[in-house]
């Protein structure tokens, strides 16, 4: 795809946002439509409920992984040169910022990305805490944290294991990662299937992750025909909501990609909820709503961990998990073990008693 007209007009910074807006903006639709949410996903299986909101996350995930390495496979993308695997990734960062993610997002009862598509539709419980999310993610990726945060992300790298390539670990070529894939879509239409999960709901668990294979692949497209080198990359968060902090106190930094990928995904979740009459608004004073104490703190650990473990549940999770980098697939599982470990704790007393939960971020 020739994208030299775009970037001619608009500029590299400008054509990069105004194609992360896009591909956003479907993300924000889709996870909108879906419900789409790695919090609900883990309470399917802690508290044994009907695990639709699993089936739908592994539709996107499945669906990321596999059209990803379908791009590889048929030389669309490249990820050699990209963050994850060019340099070290820390594997201690990932694990104690994906716990500390995975509590935070127990505590604001959604990871980052639900918070943001719930911004959008009228919670403004979920527009706080993205607020703070975006504070102490600044102060950690640039600001009074990062002593701390390079104090945790260096205690254990990809560098003393040998790379960060799971199929590289396993002795396996790209194909194998097709085979992950398959392996992966059939596992969750099986439980799509048993689930009960409607047709809609599972296309829009698939169009999720396929925005992230999107996110990679015009990104890798435009890195082939900018003149200042850029690294592919494809969705995330936390890392967003960081540099447009920067960009607010005017550090000097320029509207790029990340500014793009915000708006986009406020943009679509905002549409999908007009268009289908969910736009309400929710604030800390309705019944069953959790404390602004229990948010601030969530949001914080979120915010802190996301940055240490270089990525939120989407852009960890699905962007490093869809290819497959070790790094990436740790820190998921810490904010998935530590997510279900803090419910039961945090909130699992009430389930078990029958009483009233603080409303939920769905």
């Amino acid at each position: 795809m020739d994208l030299v007209p775009l970037i001619e007009r608009f500029g590299e910074p400008g054509a990069a946002a105004l194609g992360g807006a896009a591909i956003a903006l479907a993300f924000g639709f889709f996870a909108q439509r879906s419900a789409f949410c790695t919090r609900s996903a883990v309470l399917d299986i802690v508290r044994g409920r009907d695990l639709k909101a699993l089936a739908t996350w592994s539709a996107g995930f499945a669906a990321a992984v596999l059209s990803v390495q379908l791009l590889l496979t048929f030389g669309q993308l490249d990820v050699v040169e990209t963050r994850f695997f060019s340099t070290a990734q820390s594997l201690s960062g990932a694990l104690i910022g994906g716990a500390l993610f995975g509590l935070g997002m127990v505590l604001t009862r959604g990871c980052i990305s639900r918070l943001l598509v719930l911004s959008a539709t009228g919670n403004l419980r979920a527009l706080y805490g993205s607020i703070i999310v975006g504070v102490v993610g600044l102060a950690t990726y640039s600001g009074v944290l990062v002593p701390l945060r390079d104090a945790l992300g260096g205690l254990w790298s990809t560098a003393q294991i040998g790379g960060n390539d799971i199929l590289a670990h396993a002795g396996l070529g790209q194909g194998a990662g097709v085979v992950v894939g398959l392996v992966l879509a059939f596992g969750a239409l099986a439980l799509s299937l048993r689930s009960g999960l409607s047709p809609w709901r599972n296309l829009g668990g698939v169009g999720v992750g396929l925005t992230v294979a999107a996110g990679w692949w015009f990104t890798y497209t435009l890195s082939l025909q900018v003149f200042e080198p850029i690294q592919a990359e494809s969705l995330s968060f936390i890392r967003p909501l960081a540099t447009t902090g920067e960009l607010a106190i005017g550090n000097g930094a320029v509207a790029s990609l990340d500014q793009g990928v915000l708006a986009g995904v406020l943009i679509g979740a905002f549409v999908a909820a007009v268009l289908f009459r969910d736009f309400r608004v929710v604030t800390f004073s309705d019944p069953g709503a959790p404390s602004v104490l229990r948010y601030t703190a969530g949001a914080a650990l979120m915010g802190f961990g996301g940055i240490l473990a270089v990525g939120c549940t989407v852009g960890a999770g699905l962007t490093g998990g869809s290819v497959l980098a070790l790094s990436s697939i740790v820190g998921l599982a810490a904010m998935v073990t530590s997510a279900a470990i803090a419910d039961r704790v945090v909130d699992g007393r009430a389930v078990k008693s029958g009483g009233q939960m603080p409303a939920p971020a769905e």
